[in-house]
């Protein structure tokens, strides 16, 4: 149930991203708009903890992820690094992207990892 819950934490994130993200054209026009930006971040950074805590059965089920890029961008959102506008970018456009679809490809693949147990 626990993995369950954090894949369903990471997918409600991504879609939050994707959602922020919807009516940008360019990179700059997230950059340029301070509240956008602070979304976005908030959500990554939702993402990068819960990844972060994943069981390392379930992580070496998702092997395929870019868990070293994960691990840059929680250390620079927790810390309030700079500069991060190269990370943030790249998270939106790559990062995301292939941690749900690589989500979702698993719980297709082993349901199992994803039911509800009492």
């Amino acid at each position: 149930m626990l993995h369950r819950m954090q894949c369903d934490i990471v997918r409600m994130a991504g879609a939050t991203i994707g959602s922020l993200l919807a009516e940008l054209q360019t990179e700059d026009e997230l950059f340029e708009s301070a509240a956008t930006l602070h979304a976005v971040e908030a959500q990554l950074l939702v993402m990068s903890q819960t990844l972060a805590h994943l069981a390392p059965e379930l992580r070496a089920r998702l092997h395929r992820i870019d868990w070293q890029g994960w691990g840059q961008l929680h250390h620079l959102l927790e810390t309030g690094g700079q500069p991060r506008r190269e990370a943030v970018w790249y998270a939106v456009r790559s990062l995301v992207p292939a941690t749900l679809e690589l989500v979702a490809d698993l719980q297709k693949r082993e349901p199992w990892w994803f039911g509800i147990d009492y």
